[in-house]
């Protein structure tokens, strides 16, 4: 590394892992003069023509001269980046600070000429995109705040990489050659340029580990047990369509073949690509196990191997080794100690599991972090008798183990525009970068539902995460305002997901109850009014009712446009006319096919056939492989009841639905709630509002007075004077507190504000605690004001204890408070309600995720049980709420501009019928977090 004087020290933040177009991984990092090597064998295998549009010139080889150019740099008005894979050089990019005249400079001039030159044998790959993102981000880190760059007419590659980046940039044509000039200011179009290729990326990096053409299982034993040999023969009694290999170093010479499947001693030996490794060695092998496959080409790992993060110090130390290893060779990671992966389309059929049975193909995505959750879901998924029926499978399983790479964020990325995956299921323990969860979770949610129970409590062992400060229903408040279906077990997961898997969302609270039980009927009715549902009058059929009285009444209710869903009630009947469990079925289904628009769900009392024969009442219900598979012996607690393997999904009939069946009231209402619920987010997203410009908000101002704070420590609480300066830039104005240490101060204070005035005292037990007598209101001269002193100091104590200070009286109105906090679990929050005992006592509080748009603030605002008071309630006179929410957007806007702001409090703010008053303020700065979702896309450090 460098260590020149005239050089700044090495910027290790720079370093960074990114997803590349194709799904692949590289790492980006600052060249030093440690890169001279590397440099030169990278710039050997660099076609002529690359280097042509690089120098304008043939330049078959670089001098002495140009290799310490290229690798001596000062990280300030010098900078060179390279993308690496397995340690070498793919290409390169470097600034270089210059001036008006356009020969070099140092600050403070702002523009800065870049380069690119990219192996030929890496184009296409997206890695000059990736590139400029990083180089802008260090670029403006730096001070510099445009870019030049001159390319060939015929450089059409290059010239493409800065015309779709999305910056403002102007182009002109002199001497041959094209100089295009852009803005680095960050735009709506370069952000969504960004976002869009991150989901692109992302997505294909998860799709090369469930969607693989080879699958090779590294430990698979010689005899039957153990894990490897396990997911090896799952793989193959799945019928996986690829081809399938075992690897075991401990291998025979003379073995070629473990029941017929080709088994190798290395995956070297393998004559052929491998997609897919499942790494199943113990962990001290997995590290030879992760360079045979890198060297082989592996596109990705999944590994089950324990010993990791989830044993303590050494094995997160060893866990953090193996995400570096693997990056290395741009192979991404589920795991390690995973459960595995499955995905049950007829093109892939792949279960590299654990399950020693194949699921049930279907349409919903499912995730979990923990083995024993997945094995829980599935086997629930799967059973057909008891608890929630219904012939709705697994499209895409995936269990993560210790989450060292991919996580739930990457398996969102991929189901978002996966035509497989109608639904998806996730259960989290922890959330490792809550502001992208929830903005993949927000832009998720509006084309498919998204069903998620986080586990409260603390991170599990494996997941480096910090504890959330917020209150568990607060959590679920926010995750809900991102569009998530927040449930609290897996069996209300299971439940919301087999609704939304099959049926139409409802477009309201109304519920139509019908059944051939009044009492059963009245249960459902009283649970619709618990969940918020505006349930009519249950209609009750008798218990003599036969399958076409409830195919009439379904069809009625259906028809009536005063419901928006139905619920089924069903009990055993007795007698010669009563319907059978196939013939109620099918008389069901037949009259909500006749209807489509409305959802239904059937309620059945310890009739199991009746959910039996709802799912296989319909011709979507996939039908056996009728192939001879392999069979083995397994334990009990190994089955996934019933057994169905290898299955093929039938084509879909047109209108035919599945009907869930749930086995109590309560469970059913509540799946429907959390239907109605996501229904109306649904409609309330296709205009959430915008998020405002306002001409008068200073950003790069507020920037530099951040930066300059933070100088001096790593976080602080600012001062009054530093917090009402940095509030300013963005138009927030906070009145003035002027300190008065003595009586006299108060005075000379108070002449220069004028009166009337306010006396407070603002130690940390008399902060706003008016109720305690701390403050003195309407001191109308000197006489007042002194006497106020006066009392305040007999009651509390001397000045020093109490820190009195003057502050010019506000307008009356309303007292509230106003907060933003960067949380762990939950991102951004921006927090609303009534000083006071409402908020303090009650925690009559309102929250939002930042940022805010107009929609989200008007409705913050009227969110608290108390808003009442800010409409003239009992007479009283209005308050100036537009002012108020203009006040909540700008402090949201400057959290979200400037990740560094990690709290801000105003308290109070009076709400006055015209304007607002910002009476105290406090501001907390810390560095910004490693992974910053506003910087350029990186996969997350760990």
């Amino acid at each position: 590394m460098q260590t020149s004087p005239d050089r700044h020290e090495y910027p290790a933040h720079w370093e960074a892992d990114v997803v590349l177009r194709d799904g692949g991984t590289a790492r980006i990092r600052p060249i030093t003069v440690d890169d001279a090597e590397r440099l030169v064998s990278f710039y050997e295998q660099v076609s002529d023509e690359s280097k042509y549009y690089r120098f304008f010139a043939p330049y078959p080889r670089l001098s002495a001269k140009d290799v310490h150019r290229f690798t001596h740099h000062d990280f300030v008005d010098r900078v060179g980046l390279a993308a690496t894979v397995g340690g070498e050089f793919i290409a390169t990019v470097r600034y270089d600070r210059i001036g008006a005249d356009g020969m070099p400079a140092s600050a403070p001039a702002d523009e800065a000429e870049v380069a690119f030159l990219v192996q030929d044998a890496h184009q296409g790959r997206g890695v000059a995109s990736a590139l400029l993102e990083h180089i802008g981000a260090v670029a403006r880190e730096r001070g510099i705040r445009r870019f030049a760059a001159e390319v060939l007419p015929a450089n059409n590659k290059m010239i493409k990489v800065f015309t779709d980046a999305g910056y403002t940039q102007k182009r002109s044509f002199e001497d041959g050659v094209v100089r295009l000039e852009f803005d680095l200011e960050p735009t709506d179009r370069s952000l969504a340029v960004q976002r869009a290729r991150e989901q692109r990326a992302e997505a294909r990096s998860v799709r090369r580990l469930l969607v693989p053409g080879s699958v090779a299982v590294v430990g698979a034993g010689r005899s039957p047990g153990g894990v490897g040999r396990s997911i090896l023969d799952n793989i193959r009694d799945a019928g996986f369509t690829g081809s399938l290999y075992a690897v075991n170093k401990a291998l025979p010479e003379d073995v070629k073949e473990l029941d017929g499947v080709p088994a190798h001693r290395s995956v070297r030996d393998i004559d052929g690509p491998v997609d897919l490794a499942v790494v199943a060695v113990p962990a001290e092998h997995v590290p030879e196990a992760v360079t045979e496959c890198g060297e082989h080409g592996v596109q990705g790992l999944v590994v089950v191997s324990a010993g990791y993060a989830e044993s303590g110090p050494e094995g997160r130390e060893r866990q953090r080794e193996l995400v570096r290893h693997a990056r290395t060779y741009g192979m991404r990671i589920i795991g390690p100690n995973a459960f595995g992966i499955i995905n049950t389309s007829s093109e892939v059929r792949l279960n590299a599991s654990l399950a020693p049975e194949m699921p049930r193909p279907g349409r919903i995505g499912l995730f979990a972090q923990s083995g024993a959750i997945g094995i829980a879901l599935l086997s629930r998924l799967q059973r057909r008798g008891g608890g929630v029926t219904g012939v709705t499978g697994v499209s895409t399983f995936v269990s993560s183990g210790n989450r060292a790479d991919v996580s739930g964020n990457d398996l969102i990325q991929y189901w978002y525009d996966d035509p497989d995956t109608d639904v998806v299921l996730m259960y989290l323990e922890s959330i490792g970068n809550p502001r992208k969860f929830t903005r993949l979770a927000r832009r998720t949610a509006a084309a498919k539902p998204l069903v998620v129970v986080q586990g409260a409590g603390s991170a599990p062992q494996g997941h480096a995460v910090r504890a959330t400060r917020l209150p568990h229903a607060t959590v679920s408040a926010l995750l809900r305002q991102a569009g998530l279906i927040r449930v609290d077990t897996i069996t209300e997961l299971v439940d919301a997901g087999l609704l939304l898997a099959r049926q139409p969302l409802p477009a309201g609270p109304r519920v139509a109850i019908l059944g051939n039980s009044e009492s059963l009927g009245l249960l459902t009715y009283d649970a619709c009014l618990s969940e918020g549902l505006r349930p009519l009058r249950p209609l009750d059929l008798t218990t003599g009712a036969s399958a076409e009285d409830f195919h009439q009444a379904l069809l009625r209710a259906l028809e009536d446009d005063s419901c928006d869903a139905v619920v089924v009630t069903a009990i055993p009947a007795i007698g010669e006319e009563s319907p059978g469990d196939a013939e109620l079925a099918e008389a069901l289904r037949s009259a909500a096919e006749s209807v489509p628009g409305k959802p239904v769900l059937v309620v059945h009392v310890e009739l199991g056939g009746l959910a039996e024969a709802l799912s296989a009442a319909t011709s979507t219900a996939p039908q056996p492989d009728t192939r001879a598979t392999a069979t083995r012996r397994l334990r009990p607690s190994q089955q996934l009841p019933p057994p169905v393997r290898a299955q093929e999904p039938a084509a879909p009939a047109t209108c035919s639905r599945l009907i869930p069946a749930y086995p109590a009231a309560e469970r059913a209402v509540r799946a429907l709630g959390e239907a109605v619920k996501y229904a109306q987010w649904r409609r309330d997203s296709a205009d959430p509002g915008k998020v405002p410009e306002f001409e008068d908000i200073d950003e790069k101002g507020a920037a530099r007075l951040i930066g300059g704070m933070l100088a001096r420590g790593q976080g602080l609480t600012l001062g009054t004077e530093e917090t009402c300066e940095l509030l300013g830039q963005y138009g927030i104005p906070v009145r003035r507190a002027v300190p008065a240490f003595t009586p006299d101060d108060a005075v000379r204070a108070a002449e220069t504000l004028g009166y009337p005035v306010a006396l407070k005292a603002t130690a940390p037990h008399l902060r706003h605690r008016a109720d305690l007598g701390g403050v003195r209101l309407d001191l109308a001269d000197e006489e007042q004001l002194r006497r106020a002193y006066a009392e305040l100091t007999e009651l509390f104590g001397k000045p020093e204890e109490l820190r009195p200070v003057v502050q010019e009286m506000a307008p009356r109105g309303v007292d509230t408070v106003v907060r933003a906090v960067i949380d762990p679990a939950a991102g951004a929050v921006l927090s609303f309600g009534l000083a006071g005992a409402a908020s303090q006592l009650l925690g009559d509080m309102a929250h939002r995720l930042v940022p805010v748009t107009d929609r989200e603030a008007a409705s913050l605002v009227r969110s608290i049980r108390t808003a009442p008071l800010l409409f003239g309630w009992r007479g009283s006179t209005p308050v100036d709420t537009p002012a108020l929410e203009e006040l909540l957007l700008r402090v949201s806007r400057l959290v979200d501009d400037h990740p560094e702001v990690v709290a801000v409090t105003l308290e109070p703010v009076v709400v006055a019928p015209r304007g607002l008053t910002v009476l105290g303020a406090s501001v907390r700065l810390a560095p910004p977090p490693a992974r910053d979702d506003l910087g350029p896309r990186t996969l997350p450090v760990y």
